[in-house]
């Protein structure tokens, strides 16, 4: 039997059913294995009065500190912050908060034989010293911004490595974030690719006119999806719209920039060309993708966007900037175009190129089914095993 005590700061909860459902994927479907009991710390940002009277934290107080979730048992222990304040210290937070729920577990007799951490930062560093108390080895998985962005902070860049160092193995979830993680100092000998998962029988091609219809969508269908953020740069897309005759474009995400991109809608002309939809549940988000013609994610930076994946399964091929693992994903002309510009006019270019000669549904779902979740679990499940033995 392999015990796992799986450590992540992002999984879904009742109040945010979204937030880091690719966490979950993975985690269910290893749970799901006959030979592994498994149990997930999954600490809930809680900061400091007054900032906790927020709308956004407020929601959070009511969550139970335990409960199952779809079958596996999750422990929310609060972790005091200070958001923009504490970042460098969200590590030993991240332990205290951790710490009584692992010893907890030992004494009831769940005797986890690895810890592993879903982020490289805050997780991984906790894990590291979490792992030291209890005497079990542990590993980490780079996912993207836990390094490209985590990884350039001064005070949080040390704890990473030293992190990476004591690790018995560690994931990235594609080839150039690997090769990122060597490149900061990290043990190639010890990293694996470790690709996201895609639910192939959820998503899939769906008649894509009937899949419009559905919507009251004529003409011309892009979809954008992600977080509403800077990084994910979703004005660009809003922009490259005024040079796509007819088409329709729907944004799918919450966040901090979405007056600013009403704004740009509006002020371009394009409020009723442009939905913003605000956070989409993941169950309704093959409706979206099999609609669309196009998947346009301007992203600045990712490991290896579950977007991308998911779009490609139901059929759409994606428009993104050659950033990152971008290119292992869409690594076939069915499956999109790769832009060398993150500019507004190249993703209009690279639009009107697929919508006037659409590769084949079937074609760009190809692309994709290397990505199934049995291959995920069955490397994870692998990966862990041989770290305990």
């Amino acid at each position: 039997m392999l015990r796992v005590a799986t450590l992540s700061t992002l999984f879904p909860n009742q109040e945010q059913p979204n937030f880091g459902v690719f966490v979950e994927g993975q985690t269910l479907r290893l749970a799901a294995c006959e030979d592994v009991e498994l149990r997930v710390v999954n600490p809930v940002a809680m900061p400091l009065f007054p900032l906790n009277q927020l709308s956004r934290y407020r929601q959070l107080r009511g969550l139970p500190e335990d409960e199952v979730w779809k079958g596996v048992r999750v422990s929310r222990p609060r972790l005091r912050v200070l958001p923009g304040l504490s970042g460098p210290f969200n590590p030993s937070l991240l332990v205290q908060a951790a710490r009584p729920v692992l010893q907890r577990w030992r004494e009831e007799g769940f005797a986890f034989d690895v810890i592993d951490a879903q982020f490289f930062y805050p997780d991984g560093p906790a894990a590291a010293r979490l792992a030291a108390e209890f005497g079990v080895p542990y590993s980490i998985k780079a996912r993207g911004a836990d390094i490209h962005y985590w990884g350039r902070v001064p005070g949080c860049r040390p704890q990473i490595l030293r992190a990476a160092s004591k690790a018995k193995g560690m994931l990235a979830v594609a080839q150039s974030l690997r090769r990122d993680m060597v490149s900061m100092g990290m043990d190639p000998a010890r990293i694996a690719v470790h690709y996201t998962g895609v639910d192939l029988e959820r998503f899939r091609p769906h008649d894509r006119a009937a899949a419009k219809a559905r919507l009251g969508i004529q003409g011309p269908l892009i979809i954008s999806l992600g977080a509403l953020i800077p990084r994910k740069g979703h004005d660009i897309v809003i922009k490259a719209l005024t040079e796509i005759d007819g088409a329709m474009l729907m944004v799918a995400g919450e966040g901090p920039e979405e007056a600013r991109l009403a704004s740009l809608a509006r002020h371009s002309g394009l409020e009723d060309r442009v939905r913003l939809l605000g956070s989409v549940p993941h169950k309704e988000l093959p409706a979206l993708l099999s609609a669309a013609d196009v998947m346009a994610l301007a992203s600045e930076s990712e490991g290896l966007a579950n977007a991308w994946i998911e779009a490609m399964a139901c059929g759409t091929p994606v428009v993104t900037p050659e950033v990152d693992g971008a290119a292992e994903a869409v690594d076939r002309p069915a499956a999109g175009r790769l832009l060398r510009e993150r500019t507004p006019a190249a993703f209009a270019a690279a639009i009107r190129a697929i919508l006037a000669d659409p590769p084949p549904q079937e074609a760009v779902r190809a692309s994709a089914e290397r990505f199934a979740w049995e291959r995920n679990t069955r490397q994870l499940h692998q990966h862990l095993t041989a770290l305990v033995r």
